[in-house]
């Protein structure tokens, strides 16, 4: 018995070759390009980083931000405080035209100390870049 294939779904051929996955130093890059966003000290900056129908949990704030005018918001307060943030521990996972970075972060605020936080960063590739599309991030307990 022989089975042949002849032509190939175009549906599946499109969503292959629009595949776009990452590495993980690719993925800690964004981490990377958003705490220098952080480091302008412009909440316009950070914000342009999330999708426009990204959800924001913040870590200084128990108000759920959707929308970029929210979450620009945010930044504002958050900005005010001059943080500096390094990961202290991370799992990446990456897969089609999704990516995620989860684990531990602290942030060093108004040059008083660190404050330690889990997080998490869902990116999405969409319209040819990376960008925010879930970030939850909240003090450790």
């Amino acid at each position: 018995m022989a089975i042949f294939c002849v032509g190939v779904n175009s549906a599946w051929a499109a969503d292959s070759t629009s595949c776009h996955t990452l590495t993980d130093p690719q993925v800690a890059a964004l981490f990377d390009r958003w705490n220098a966003a952080l480091a302008t000290g412009d909440p316009a900056q950070v914000s342009a980083l999330y999708r426009p129908d990204a959800l924001l949990l913040p870590t200084l704030s128990n108000q759920a931000r959707t929308t970029t005018a929210g979450i620009e918001d945010y930044f504002k307060g958050f900005l005010s405080k001059h943080p500096t943030g390094r990961i202290d521990e991370r799992v990446i996972q990456s897969d089609c035209n999704v990516a995620i970075d989860a684990g531990n972060y602290s942030f060093e605020l108004d040059g008083q100390g660190w404050v330690r936080a889990r997080y998490t960063f869902v990116y999405a590739y969409q319209d040819g870049a990376w960008s925010i599309e879930h970030h939850h991030s909240s003090l450790l307990p």
